[in-house]
């Protein structure tokens, strides 16, 4: 599972410039006016090669009592997160709300990096040595507005997390292919779930977000070892108002992260809506294979069923690799046939294959439509190998490659998918440049060479004179 960082402090100490300079995104509203960020705010932040889910919290005022003050939803990103990230004015120094705060964090025997924030101009050693009455550590300046400190505080987050073999594996061989199913809520993932295993095993109930957490069920099938994730229904975010839902939505995220496949389900009565497409970029950008089941198919009049078919082109072009199944999980119509796409796609997001053969594919590609040329210059692929699994990545080798049109692209990344016969799982390509050896290397002149360099000089030199 991805560890979970949360942003803690005061309002109007920086907390959403600091998300958003972490997440390298701007998804957090920023503006010089207290109490901007009034709801959970989930990102993803990567340093180096550990990913991680960031949240956004809501400034924490500490004038009405440390009970209110901490009872909502920030107590709650407190309590799900590994690590907490206290951040302080360095211009205001330590306050009352920051003493408050920070007293009730070390109770809680979390690990906290105190983030001194507008540090700029400052002395940050008398800064330092007022915020360390808080008792949480060393305090660190930095400035998430100007970006000054950031190595610092990444290379601190990264030394608090746990090491990476002390962390639960993301495909463990005795859990099989894991299988999250995810949707909105109440468009029936419990009843596929028991519809699948022939059991009530997890609570269905017609109302939504009857499953506050993600559910983790092993079992059999034909042989074949696999997990099933059932997770809680995510709303749109002005829809969510208790607070357990709302970090239901984390362990939702996580899920994702920590599974093979996605299988995302539709309610076939709604359509899609933005939540919809969001929850399946998300999955989509974590590289995660995708079967895609529209539930509630049957009693749907012929119309109906042409209609949702035509929305599903329109608004999921963007993941056309993906097979898309209408099923019924109360009765059990279709069911059976996810299998079959789950298993192919998990086969073809673990594909194994060699460089040789990569390299004819590209070859191939290459010589049926060349890359353009660029300033003058063509581009020059020259061979290609597999980088990764779960997604398939492909690495491709060259010259001027960071010249690549995304156009480009996207042509050879059709081209290995269809040649290499993937179903249900994105491929990624990237691109690499070969160093060019004599590269800021210069070559030693003759004595012959610089004397004909030093009469070219020269005749340069009177022909300037006189011409002036």
């Amino acid at each position: 599972m991805k560890p979970v960082l949360a942003l803690v402090g005061r309002p109007n100490v920086g907390k959403s410039t600091l998300f958003n300079r972490l997440t390298r995104t701007r998804d957090a509203i920023v503006a010089d006016q207290p109490g901007m960020t009034r709801d959970r705010k989930y990102g993803t932040a990567t340093f180096g090669e550990r990913e991680m889910i960031l949240i956004d919290t809501g400034g924490l005022s500490g004038e009405d009592g440390i009970d209110e003050l901490m009872a909502g939803q920030a107590m709650q990103a407190i309590d799900e997160s590994d690590i907490v990230i206290f951040l302080v004015d360095a211009r205001d120094g330590l306050t009352s709300g920051d003493q408050q705060i920070g007293s009730h964090i070390r109770k809680l025997g979390k690990k906290v990096i105190v983030a001194m924030n507008k540090s700029d101009g400052a002395n940050v050693d008398v800064l330092t040595a007022e915020f360390y009455a808080l008792g949480l550590g060393e305090p660190f300046a930095i400035s998430a507005a100007h970006g000054r400190g950031m190595g610092t505080l990444e290379d601190i987050i990264i030394e608090t997390l746990p090491a990476v073999d002390e962390e639960e594996p993301e495909d463990e061989q005795d859990e099989g292919i894991r299988i999250a199913m995810i949707g909105r809520p109440n468009v029936g993932k419990s009843t596929l779930v028991n519809r699948i295993l022939g059991e009530d095993r997890v609570l269905v109930y017609d109302m939504p977000g009857t499953t506050r957490d993600s559910i983790s069920i092993p079992f059999e099938r034909r042989g074949v070892e696999y997990t099933l994730i059932d997770t809680a229904g995510v709303r749109r975010r002005s829809k969510v108002n208790e607070t357990v839902e709302k970090f239901s939505i984390i362990k939702t995220l996580q899920s994702i992260s920590a599974a093979n496949i996605v299988l995302v389900i539709f309610d076939a009565h709604e359509g899609i809506t933005e939540q919809d497409v969001s929850l399946l970029g998300y999955a989509l950008e974590q590289g995660r294979a995708l079967v895609i089941a529209v539930n509630k198919w049957d009693g749907l009049e012929s119309h109906e069923r042409s209609r949702i078919k035509d929305e599903l082109d329109r608004r999921l072009s963007f993941i056309d690799f993906a097979d898309i199944y209408f099923i019924s999980a109360l009765h059990g119509t279709g069911v059976g046939t996810l299998f079959s796409a789950i298993n192919k796609a998990y086969k073809s997001a673990m594909i194994k294959i060699s460089t040789p053969r990569l390299t004819r594919i590209l070859e191939d590609a290459v010589t049926a439509h060349a890359p353009p040329v660029v300033r003058g210059r063509r581009i020059k692929l020259k061979y290609a190998h597999q980088g990764g699994r779960n997604p398939p990545i492909i690495v491709i080798h060259g010259k001027q490659t960071k010249s690549v049109p995304q156009s480009y692209t996207r042509y050879l990344t059709n081209t290995f998918r269809k040649v290499l016969d993937l179903h249900g799982t994105p491929v990624r390509v990237e691109f690499k440049s070969g160093d060019n050896p004599f590269e800021g290397r210069r070559s030693k002149l003759t004595p012959r060479q610089e004397y004909k360099k030093t009469q070219d000089n020269k005749k340069k030199r009177f022909v300037k004179k006189h011409r002036s």
